[in-house]
């Protein structure tokens, strides 16, 4: 990526806090430094911001929040760590996972009761790597809906958002201190734009085929299912500055992905008793033993095709509160029938096959054992019913984990540990607590690090502009 040292233009125009990415990790640096009293600008390349935000189910897990309190769950930042560190196998930033629980708690409170993005703890996703309760979501159940919050929470606060505006290189000393940045305008307009501090906040590299290949070889031909617009830009802006870099393998992925509508099958028709079967109609793995690295076992399956399998009453249920649901409706994704027999051959699988699978899970669940994958049912639950579901599906890569190394207030370090001058970074451009395999990653902690990273930048690019004093 250009960094230029030399020929430094004389800037048109300059803001002390400048934020390259309008996700879910720049617009709360952006609110967090506006709070604080420094003017910031957010520069977003896209004619209207979208990303891998929308694309999500805009989830954000969370520790010690008020709506955690209200509805009585007992969470702590012990907890949290514990859970990342067993999740990882003791390979995540320790240090790291105990300041994103510290600090997710307050920034979720923040933008609930302040800046009118409303968050509440979530039922429908439990365990999963989580001992209690703590993801957190908006009214709508979206991603799309956070980043519009989010939006709505920067144009109350006077923030500017500059759309149509590509960084194409970074102006800098020979300190590595960032002075501006060079922006590609609709038209072949080149404007320079002068700072103070920089925050990168363009999320991962998933839509570069080059350093996936290099970084995460496994999933070099698999589908990426991301916003092509994460080429890494931000880490490599920062490897050129100077900056390290951890865990760069490290990725969350898909094993959900509806082929070929492209749409997400949401994970609670598993969690409340789904299964996944191969073309071969036989199940393959635990189906919740690792939601986020679901992506490994399905694509190496025949064909890389799974099926997840569930009823009409859990279809209705997922329904009242998954935008994903009712658009798999809506295309016609869902194949259906009313016996195990007319849904084998609805999706050309081995005559016997789901109904012999089915058998052995509703034996293992009136046991109380655990299946031959380690997976237990609960004997509570209502076991599958006619009408019967399918969704074809096949894996894909959501996003990248690994990124730059950051302090606790995310600045970006030198391997030395030494920070640079004003340089930070959040979300997929910073380094994750997800260790360096796709097995560490928590359900929610992608959000979670964009936001909690991006309060904390923002705050103390404003600390650092001498807006406002330090803060914690």
């Amino acid at each position: 990526m250009t960094i230029i040292r030399s020929s430094i233009p004389e800037f048109e125009f300059s803001v002390p806090v400048v934020v390259v990415g309008a996700g879910a990790c720049g617009l709360t640096a952006a609110l967090a430094a506006s709070d604080r009293g420094a003017e910031v600008i957010v520069l977003e390349r896209d004619k209207r911001p979208w990303g891998s935000t929308s694309m999500s189910l805009g989830a954000i897990c969370a520790v010690n929040t008020q709506s955690q309190r209200e509805n009585g769950i007992h969470d702590s930042i012990d907890t949290f760590v514990a859970d990342v560190m067993a999740k990882t196998e003791g390979e995540a930033d320790e240090a790291l996972a105990r300041r994103i629980g510290e600090r997710s708690g307050p920034t979720i409170n923040w933008l609930s009761a302040k800046q009118g993005v409303p968050l509440q703890v979530d039922f429908k996703w439990t365990g999963l790597g989580h001992s209690v309760p703590r993801l957190h979501l908006p009214p709508g159940r979206t991603g799309e809906e956070l980043l519009s919050l989010l939006l709505n929470a920067c144009a109350r606060a006077g923030v500017e958002i500059m759309t149509e505006a590509q960084v194409t290189a970074v102006y800098a000393d020979d300190d590595d201190r960032v002075l501006g940045v060079r922006i590609q305008r609709p038209g072949g307009v080149v404007e320079n734009l002068g700072c103070e501090a920089l925050v990168l906040a363009t999320c991962g590299y998933g839509g570069n085929h080059e350093m996936v290949a290099r970084h995460i070889p496994e999933m070099a031909g698999a589908r990426y299912f991301g916003h092509e617009g994460n080429r890494g830009d931000g880490i490599l802006w920062g490897q050129a500055l100077g900056a390290a870099v951890r865990e760069m393998s490290a990725y969350q992925g898909l094993g959900t992905l509806a082929e070929p509508q492209q749409i997400v099958v949401p994970h609670p028709l598993m969690i409340e008793g789904g299964f996944l079967v191969n073309i071969e109609g036989r199940r393959f793995t635990h189906e919740l033993a690792n939601i986020s690295g679901m992506c490994v076992p399905v694509l190496a399956q025949p064909q890389g095709i799974a099926w997840v399998v569930f009823d009409e009453a859990r279809h209705q249920g997922c329904l009242e509160h998954s935008t994903d649901q009712r658009q798999l409706e809506e295309v016609g994704a869902i194949r259906r029938a009313d016996s195990w027999e007319a849904l084998e051959r609805a999706c050309n699988l081995p005559v016997g096959s789901l109904e012999k699978e089915n058998a052995d899970i509703e034996a293992v669940r009136a046991s109380g054992a655990s299946d031959r994958f380690g997976r237990c049912f609960d004997p509570r639950a209502r076991p599958l019913r006619a009408p019967f579901c399918a969704i074809r599906v096949t894996g894909a890569l959501f996003h990248t984990q690994g990124g730059l190394l950051i302090d606790e207030n995310a600045r970006v370090l030198r391997e030395n540990g030494q920070p640079l001058p004003n340089l930070y970074a959040g979300g997929g451009a910073a380094r994750s607590i997800s260790g360096s395999r796709v097995t560490g990653y928590l359900p929610a902690v992608g959000l979670c690090m964009a936001v909690t990273l991006g309060a904390l930048a923002g705050a103390d690019a404003a600390r650092l502009t001498a807006h406002s004093p330090t803060t914690g």
